[in-house]
């Protein structure tokens, strides 16, 4: 947002040559805009924070006798207005008396304009005032910017982003633990009453969890002001529940862009490698290459049954870890292993794996951790059927299949050997493909291929004859159709 500016700022410009003569003498008093109204009632057209410039052309002749001028300046003051300003000439050689006793009564800052300055003048001196307020306070924030993201990239990120971020803001900096506990802290001590209503805020935006509790979302960020500090907190991620805590003793413009960058770099820095999930996933792996039993281990990932998940990209180019790294994000696991052309991932059993766009997918039956290596086995057949029919995602069946029993490297090669004769023209197998599986109907089959049902008799005959097989024999559409979902 444009910064405001000081009302003494623009007392102090010498081209205005501009004088307060009653009212409040505040040095944080600031002005929002200018607007020039010579309305008897400017009430209905200010939004606050105006300085708000009148020649006194609405003033009757008798307003000094009355109670026009509190009348005036009470509204003023109800709309919010910042200021007024009254110029000098050509309706009035001075400042009306009762106008200036009416300021002091309301404490409404009272500036007289001079007769060769005009209101436009002033209204260019403003937003002057605050371009240039604008352009500084850019400039802090994108040096608050980069000394940020250097210190996260410091041997000690955590304390370090939050020590410059206590800096920036003149206050303090505090990293509340998914338990509410700080877990480190920077800048200035608070009071006691300060520093618990900002305990009190952490716990706000962040989501109450337990057995019982109907979880609700929680705000992203919540601020409020205690004792005259100014506090805001931010929740970090989606799911680690760390909170960023910020007190200032003032709220600058950009405060809350310098700590929004703080706050991101910190859900970076707190993500799931230094929460305690990556600890866990961490200490897992390493009791495994030290001999642990995979049921001693499978706790520390989360769950007690899983299911095996092998993926691989529709199109041609093999996976790599980004795209890896998004297909378990999408599954809801961060266990995952690119092995070639095929993406593994380790699923919780409660977290049922959907077709993922752009992926062709097997899934294993739920299992538990002595049969982890029995899942990927199935995961590695259930994606081969799913390649063979051409489906997005394919389950393990509890049901034993004639498929199942010959390991997949068998099954293509026998495929390729089958089909061989009618490999070098892509038609046939398609054709004949769809022919068996729409059970010899040649007109289904001529509506599927959108061709004519005397090209599908030629081209099943035209197969026939290179495989020199007899098509109406039941065991040889079997042994087909075997080939044809395994080529």
């Amino acid at each position: 947002p444009t910064p405001p500016v000081p009302l003494a700022a623009l007392l102090a410009r010498e081209d205005l040559a501009l004088r307060q003569i009653a009212g409040p003498t505040d040095p944080d008093l600031v002005v929002h805009w200018a607007h020039t109204s010579e309305m008897a009632d400017p009430y209905p057209y200010l939004l606050g924070g105006e300085l708000l410039l009148t020649a006194g052309v609405h003033i009757p002749e008798a307003a000094g006798s009355g109670t026009y001028f509190d009348d005036y300046v009470s509204r003023i003051v109800a709309a919010g207005g910042a200021a007024l300003g009254f110029g000098v000439a050509p309706v009035h050689d001075t400042v009306p008396r009762a106008l200036v006793a009416a300021c002091e009564a309301y404490e409404l800052p009272l500036v007289e304009v001079p007769p060769q300055t005009t209101f436009s003048g002033v209204a260019r001196a403003v937003w002057q005032l605050m371009a240039q307020a604008r352009h500084a306070e850019l400039r802090r924030v994108t040096e608050a910017q980069q000394s940020l993201a250097a210190a996260a990239s410091r041997q000690d990120p955590v304390p370090s982003v939050l020590r410059q971020l206590a800096r920036r803001v003149g206050g303090r900096a505090v990293l509340y633990g998914t338990d509410g506990a700080e877990v480190a802290v920077a800048g200035r001590e608070l009071a006691p009453g300060v520093s618990g209503a900002l305990v009190e805020l952490a716990a706000i935006v962040r989501p109450v969890e337990g057995p019982g509790v109907t979880p609700t979302p929680a705000p992203s960020s919540a601020t409020d002001t205690v004792d005259g500090t100014h506090l805001a907190a931010y929740a970090l991620g989606t799911e680690q529940r760390f909170v960023l805590g910020v007190a200032a003793p003032r709220r600058e413009p950009g405060d809350h862009t310098i700590a929004s960058v703080a706050a991101v770099l910190l859900s970076l820095l707190t993500g799931e490698h230094q929460s305690g999930t990556g600890a866990a996933h961490s200490s897992a792996l390493v009791r495994l290459l030290l001999g642990a039993a995979p049921e001693d281990v499978a706790p520390l990932l989360g769950g007690k049954r899983w299911v095996v998940v092998h993926a691989c990209p529709d199109g041609p180019a093999a996976p790599d870890a980004v795209a890896a790294s998004a297909l378990g994000a999408a599954l809801g696991s961060a266990l995952v292993d690119v092995d070639g052309e095929v993406v593994r991932v380790l699923v919780p059993a409660d977290r049922e794996p959907a077709p993922q766009s752009g992926w062709t997918c097997g899934v294993s039956s739920a299992v538990g951790p002595r049969e982890w290596a029995t899942g990927d086995m199935q995961a590695a057949r259930a994606l081969a059927r799913a390649r063979a029919t051409r489906t997005p995602l394919v389950r393990h069946s509890e049901r034993p299949s004639l498929a199942g029993l010959i390991p997949p490297a068998e099954a293509e090669a026998h495929a390729r050997t089958l089909l061989a004769p009618i490999a070098t023209n892509p038609a046939l197998p398609e054709t004949l493909r769809t022919w068996l599986s729409l059970h010899g109907s040649w007109d289904r089959t001529a509506v599927a291929l959108s061709v004519h049902r005397n090209t599908v008799r030629q081209r099943v005959a035209r197969c026939s004859a290179l495989l020199d097989m007899d098509l109406d024999d039941p065991d040889v559409r079997m042994e087909l159709w075997f080939a044809l979902r395994h080529e």
